[in-house]
């Protein structure tokens, strides 16, 4: 009887430091833990992105969070349709309120999306998990127009 183990080439990636197993590899991949808080830090962003009147950064910010659940419905693919319905729905109604540069609509969004976040938290058995808005915006970022958002409305 011949071990499959045995027959199967060993596959691995090479590093100056030695080799990895593509089990090793995948075992490095991020899984929810380690993307959600850059998701939410993004989510911070956008928020008072919008409301400094910087369109574009806001915009950049959710297709970011679209790229981060992206990585995790691949990473975590148990997890892969709530993440997709999220990022189709409410984060998709986030996206459509700042396409149209629409404050009101995208405050509304913005809030139904945390919203169910916070519910998909509960439903994956993570209720100690709840999201919320800090009272201050990001200090390392311009968040209000620039030039480069400003060009946008031209």
């Amino acid at each position: 009887m011949n071990n499959d183990s045995e027959s199967t080439p060993r596959l691995v990636g090479k590093t100056r430091h030695g080799e990895l197993t593509l089990d090793q590899i995948a075992g490095l991949m991020p899984g929810l833990g380690q993307l959600m808080p850059q998701i939410s830090r993004r989510y911070w962003i956008l928020y008072y992105a919008a409301h400094g009147g910087n369109w574009k950064l806001a915009a950049y910010q959710v297709s970011q969070i679209r790229g981060l659940m992206r990585i995790g419905a691949t990473t975590r693919p148990k997890q892969a349709d709530r993440l997709n319905a999220f990022s189709q729905g409410p984060l998709g109604h986030v996206e459509e309120a700042i396409e149209k540069r629409d404050l009101e609509a995208f405050e509304q969004a913005f809030e139904r999306a945390a919203k169910i976040a916070n519910a998909m938290h509960k439903a994956t058995g993570h209720p100690e998990i709840v999201w919320k808005l800090p009272a201050h915006p990001p200090e390392e970022l311009e968040l209000g127009p620039t030039e480069a958002s400003d060009a946008d409305k031209r």
